[in-house]
């Protein structure tokens, strides 16, 4: 027998808007900006950690970065007010090019630190550890872009994949919606 492919998402992986508002607010409250920033950077452009580096005092001023990964190339635009704060906080922190996530000696910031630095903001925002991870952000980003446009082609694009399949496991949801929408049917009395 063949096993259809996963159609929903497991409840307790899936981080929503709500969780982000208060993973934010917590690093707001934990003065930890460089974090608030970086998750918001990848909510709101849907990169991949890795892509971070990309991010630089350039692509900022030029408003768009261009990803240079896996063999391809991609071109990200940075929303206004996302171009402003990447701006501002690398004038605070004096960072006058390159890369604007670094460490204090200047390095690269790596996935295993900000996985680690998003962990520790879950008890404070209330937040099950199960939910956070920095990919969660890629497919918030994806879930909410897909809501707002019903363009999988686009997303596709923005998401640098080759495959419209691959996007579409980005859209998982975990089922309440399509309850919900099963209920708005009204097909039973």
């Amino acid at each position: 027998m063949r096993i259809q492919h996963r159609v929903f998402r497991e409840p307790g992986r899936e981080l929503t808007r709500q969780n982000y508002q208060r993973l934010l607010a917590a690093a707001q409250k934990q003065r930890q900006t460089r974090l608030g920033l970086l998750m918001e950077a990848i909510c709101s452009t849907g990169i991949r950690v890795s892509e971070l580096r990309f991010l630089t005092v350039e692509a900022a001023v030029a408003g768009r970065a261009e990803i240079r990964l896996k063999g391809k190339i991609r071109t990200i635009l940075l929303a206004g007010k996302l171009r402003k704060k990447l701006l501002r906080y690398a004038k605070k922190e004096k960072i006058s090019s390159g890369e604007i996530f670094r460490t204090k000696e200047g390095k690269s910031i790596s996935r295993q630190q900000v996985w680690r630095e998003m962990k520790g903001l879950c008890k404070a925002a209330g937040v099950e550890k199960g939910r956070v991870f920095p990919h969660n952000l890629r497919h918030l980003f994806a879930s909410v872009f897909y809501q707002s446009s019903r363009d999988i082609v686009q997303l596709a694009d923005l998401l640098g994949h080759s495959s419209i399949n691959t996007t579409r496991l980005y859209l998982l949801t975990t089922g309440e919606d399509h309850i919900r929408q099963l209920d708005r049917l009204g097909l039973v009395s």
